[in-house]
């Protein structure tokens, strides 16, 4: 039971394997080992999403020891620190290119950093695979036929919000905080159009940097607008902040969060409780706090997996649980590839999938991609914090 998930996503489809004449390596790979390459923000202002980069290597760490990585060769994941600052993104890539020679750079965390290194790697053919940004620039294979995503866009999400918003309180106030970005822009965009005629709702709208220490000053001043729901687009601590200086000046508005912002431990109980509770926010994948999912196989097997390999992380992180997903994901198109281990064959694997799912990912939702089109999700459900956990309402809304 324990090892179920790592025995599934290092099973290989041996008819892909034996339809290969003879092994062909690009870089990073050989016949003992696959080096793969990303940056995570271990320090700095987000600091609280490298549980992401933390989970991972602890995945493949495992993956290792007990089935022999994929296809027989061991997975050395390189996960450097960037701090979520695009010169450190691009410095320590470049490394990981030039100097380590890795395969792909896989889920690096962030849109500005993204975007800092985007060219580079598709100048070069290195795969920048299942980026975890959901800026519209990724899905677009003929421009960037190197870049995929590996989120929900932000437009999609941001449209999402919009239109509950319509339904739930259609002559609602809204006020917006947002990173001052592609990742803010994005995500306003999508809820701007999704929103239509309505778009003059929105009575407030402030920006912040990454580097602002808070964003109280803005939060007072989105305040004032007297709006009746807050649409946080912010990341990190400044989520938390956003939440907390809201419950302290009395204003309690409907809160909508990113998906990449909602960790209970990370972002929302920093926060405290009565400043958290309500937010509503987007999933695709099971929440590791909710209790409808304590006795589901793939939670058990997660929850068993962070005992073992990954016990100084808090398993009910969404972004220590991220990690482990998209571990998962990545061992797949690894073992997809067979022994066809180039950089032109991951990236074919990658727009090949179709109704896949990993252990956590939520029933019904399921990552699909094409030569067309890299979105891997577009899928999702709402869930709403009620102080504790996070609780799924509505159906799956698909786009």
């Amino acid at each position: 039971m324990i090892l179920r998930a790592l025995v599934l996503a290092s099973t290989c489809l041996m008819a892909a394997q034996s339809a290969v004449a003879q092994k062909k390596y690009d870089p990073g790979a050989s016949d003992a080992e696959i080096r793969l390459g990303q940056t995570m923000p271990y320090s700095g202002p987000l600091s609280a999403l490298s549980g992401v980069g933390k989970a991972q290597s602890a995945y493949f760490k495992s993956l290792n020891e007990t089935q022999g990585g994929v296809n027989g060769r061991k997975i050395n994941l390189i996960s450097l620190d960037d701090g979520y600052s695009p010169p450190k993104t691009m410095e320590a890539t470049r490394s990981l290119v030039e100097r380590d020679n890795v395969l792909a750079i896989v889920n690096t965390l962030g849109t500005p950093t993204n975007k800092a290194i985007h060219r580079y790697l598709n100048q070069r053919k290195v795969p920048q695979l299942l980026i975890l940004t959901g800026a519209a620039a990724w899905n677009d294979p003929k421009g960037n036929p190197w870049t995929m995503m590996g989120m929900i866009a932000y437009s999609t999400e941001g449209a999402v919000y919009a239109r509950h918003i319509l339904g739930a309180s259609p002559n609602a106030r809204i006020a917006i905080l947002r990173q001052n970005d592609d990742f803010g822009k994005d995500y306003v965009e999508g809820f701007r159009h999704a929103l239509g005629a309505r778009a003059s709702q929105i009575v407030a709208d402030v920006t912040y940097e990454t580097t602002d220490p808070t964003v109280d000053s803005q939060v007072i001043q989105l305040r004032s607008s007297n709006a009746d729901v807050f649409f946080i687009v912010a990341t990190g601590k400044h989520a938390t902040q956003a939440m907390r200086k809201a419950h302290e000046l009395g204003w309690k508005p409907q809160v909508y969060l990113p998906v990449g912002s909602s960790s209970v431990p990370g972002v929302l109980r920093p926060a405290g409780a009565e400043a958290a509770t309500g937010v509503i926010t987007a999933a695709n994948a099971k929440s590791p706090g909710d209790p409808q999912w304590d006795a589901d196989t793939g939670m058990v097997e997660y929850r068993a997996w962070a005992r073992r390999w990954a016990p100084e992380l808090n398993p009910e992180d969404s972004f220590v649980s991220a990690g482990y997903t998209y571990s998962i994901i990545v061992a797949h198109l690894l073992c997809q590839c067979g022994d066809t281990l180039t950089r032109e064959n991951l990236m074919r694997q990658a727009a090949s999938l179709k109704g896949f799912a990993t252990p956590l990912t939520l029933p019904g939702v399921t990552l699909d991609t094409g030569p067309e089109d890299f979105l891997p999700y577009q899928t999702l459900r709402l869930q709403r914090f009620d102080g504790q956990r996070f609780q799924l309402f509505g159906d799956i809304v698909k786009e």
